[in-house]
C-alpha cells in the first residue's frame, strides 16, 4: 500500500531515518514459530470468542479473576510501553496492573512512557522500547508496508451502547438528527487524517450524504474541539468521553454514530524485540494484562464506588468526571480483519492508495491465545 499525506510522510521518513537501512532488508517472516500451548487454569471456553463474530452484543472474553496465574519468567525482564496519555480511562488497566504488581508478578519491569506514536513508531521499530499502548493508525501500517516487524497483538476496549462518544454536528435550521446533509462539512478532530476514527466516521456519514473524502478536516487541540463546534469554527467533532455530555440532549446538536459496539480499535503493539526476541516476555506482558482486566475491569468497574475513586487517583482525573460516563468494556481479543476496514478507511481518507497489507502482516493474536490456553 502507498501512503499519501504531509503528516503520514513525515511518520516515513523518521522511521526510515532513525530505524536505519538495515532494518528495511530485513525479511519480514511474521512471528516467532510455533510454541507449546498448555492449558491455563480459570480459563475455559470463555476466555476465547470467535475472531469472526461481529456482533454487537457479543460478550467480551473472559477468564476467572485472578487468572491466568503468572508464570514469572526465569530472568527478570525491563519492558518500556510508550503511551499518548497518562491519564485517559482506556490506559487505566496498564496502570493498574503496575500498580497492582501484576507485572511484577511475571517477572517484569515495566515503565510506562508517554510519547506519542510518531515519536515512538521509530524507537518500536529499532527495539529502544518494547511496546506501544495506541492504535494501527496509518503511521502504523505505513511502518510495516517499509518492512518494519511491527504487529498489533491484544484489543483494548470497545464502548459501552449507552456512550455517544463519536461524531457529532450542529443542526442547521431545516435538519434534524435523521436528516443531516454531511458532504461539504468541516470536522473538528484531535488527530486528523489517518486515525482509526476514519473507519467509525466512514460508517456513521455513510448514511447522511457524506463520506470521508468529502469533510473538511481542521485539526485542534483537545480543549479547543468543543469550543470550536458551540462557537461555529467547525459544524461537526469528534467529541471522547466525557466531553460529549456537554452537548449530549442539547438543542442543536445530533449525535450520528462512534465507534462500532465491541469492535476493539486499539491496544497492544509489540515490535521485534517482544514478537521474535523474547516471546516469553511477552506472552508473559499479556499475560498480566489480561489478568489484571479479569480481575478489575471484567465488568461495569464503575459499580464500586471504592473501585473508582481510586482509578480516579490512579490517572489523576476528577472522579466525577470518571463517573459521568459508561464503564468501558475492556477486551483483550482482536476482531477478524479490523485492520482491512482501517485501510479502507485510510484510502477514502485519501492518506493511502494501493492494495492493503493483509492481516498476517498487521495483526497476531497467538501471544494472547498462549496466555489464556487457547489453541486456534
Amino acid at each position: 500500500m502507498r501512503w499519501r499525506g504531509h503528516g503520514v510522510a513525515l511518520v516515513v521518513a523518521a522511521l526510515l531515518a532513525s530505524a536505519g537501512c538495515a532494518a528495511r532488508h530485513e525479511p519480514d517472516t511474521g512471528p516467532a514459530g510455533p510454541r507449546t500451548i498448555e492449558a491455563v487454569a480459570g480459563c475455559d471456553a470463555a476466555s476465547w470468542t470467535d475472531p469472526s463474530d461481529l456482533s454487537p452484543g457479543r460478550g467480551p472474553a473472559r477468564c476467572v479473576p485472578g487468572a491466568p496465574k503468572p508464570r514469572p519468567l526465569p530472568k527478570r525482564r525491563k519492558v518500556t510501553i510508550a503511551t499518548g496519555t497518562l491519564s485517559a480511562e482506556y490506559v487505566a488497566p496498564l496502570e493498574v496492573a503496575l500498580d497492582k504488581g501484576e507485572f511484577t508478578k511475571e517477572g517484569l519491569d515495566v515503565t510506562l512512557k508517554v510519547l506519542p506514536t510518531p515519536d515512538a513508531l521509530p524507537l518500536l521499530a529499532k527495539g529502544d522500547i518494547d511496546a506501544l499502548w495506541a492504535a494501527p493508525e496509518a503511521a502504523v501500517m505505513n511502518g510495516i508496508e517499509g518492512g518494519f516487524e511491527i504487529r498489533w497483538v491484544a484489543g483494548n476496549f470497545s464502548p459501552d451502547p449507552r456512550s455517544k462518544s463519536g461524531l457529532w454536528v450542529r443542526l442547521g435550521s431545516d435538519e434534524t438528527a435523521a436528516r443531516v446533509r454531511m458532504g461539504g462539512r468541516t470536522m473538528g478532530t484531535m488527530i486528523g487524517k489517518g486515525s482509526v476514527i476514519a473507519y467509525p466516521m466512514q460508517k456513521a456519514l455513510a448514511g447522511h450524504g457524506g463520506g470521508l473524502d468529502r469533510i473538511r478536516y481542521r485539526q485542534l487541540g483537545s480543549a479547543d474541539v468543543l469550543t470550536a463546534l458551540r462557537n461555529g469554527g467547525v459544524d461537526s467533532a469528534w467529541l471522547l468521553d466525557p466531553v460529549w455530555r456537554r452537548v449530549d440532549g442539547q438543542p442543536g446538536y445530533a449525535f450520528l454514530g462512534g465507534q462500532p459496539l465491541g469492535e476493539p480499535l486499539g491496544g497492544m503493539l509489540y515490535g521485534r524485540s517482544l514478537l521474535r526476541g523474547d516471546v516469553d516476555a511477552g506472552v508473559a506482558l499479556l499475560r498480566a494484562y489480561i489478568r489484571t482486566v479479569n480481575t478489575y475491569f471484567a465488568a461495569d468497574y464503575k459499580k464500586d464506588a471504592n473501585f473508582v475513586t481510586y482509578l480516579a487517583r490512579l490517572l489523576k482525573t476528577d472522579e466525577q468526571v470518571l463517573r459521568s460516563t459508561p464503564s468501558l468494556r475492556m477486551d483483550w481479543e482482536i476482531r477478524a480483519d479490523t485492520t482491512a476496514r482501517l485501510q479502507s478507511a485510510y484510502r477514502a481518507q485519501g492518506v493511502a492508495e494501493g492494495d492493503p497489507l493483509p492481516e498476517s502482516r498487521t495483526v497476531d493474536r497467538a501471544l494472547y491465545e498462549e496466555a489464556v490456553g487457547h489453541r486456534s
